[in-house]
């Protein structure tokens, strides 16, 4: 439940930090300032994955650029391309944390945040990103 809060914490502060052209600790700083916390390790892993999906934003975009080529970044709504970057940045750099839960954990922020076709477009694309990207190397090194 902690990490499913932290999520959704990442996720609005993801959103404001493209909408307002803050930096990340401007927009976590604003998060905290205006928003009621009632979990500091919610808060914390929040934390960890807006810092993470910043460090490493050119390779996870890239990532789902390639499984969306007739979606340019910039026409994917802010909320699904937002819900997409948490779920790809813990498949790539969170080992702690199973794809499969990534995956899950995306399609009910979706569910939670999108439209209606959310759901269904986020789950397609992570579930080819798994397919093609991380099943394939798990299957290389077995």
């Amino acid at each position: 439940m902690i990490r499913r809060k932290g999520r959704e914490i990442a996720l609005q502060i993801l959103y404001q930090k493209e909408l307002s052209k803050a930096s990340t600790e401007e927009a976590i700083n604003l998060y905290k300032k205006f928003l009621n916390i009632n979990s500091l390790e919610a808060l914390s892993f929040g934390e960890e994955l807006v810092r993470g999906i910043s460090e490493n934003l050119e390779f996870i975009d890239g990532i789902i650029q390639k499984y969306t080529p007739s979606w340019p970044l910039d026409r994917i709504n802010i909320t699904d391309k937002n819900i997409l970057r948490i779920a790809v940045y813990e498949m790539f750099f969170r080992p702690d944390i199973p794809e499969v839960v990534s995956i899950n954990e995306a399609v009910e922020l979706a569910k939670l945040y999108g439209t209606d076709d959310s759901p269904a477009f986020v789950n397609g694309v992570l579930d080819s990103i798994y397919k093609k990207e991380i099943k394939v190397r798990k299957d290389e090194k077995a």
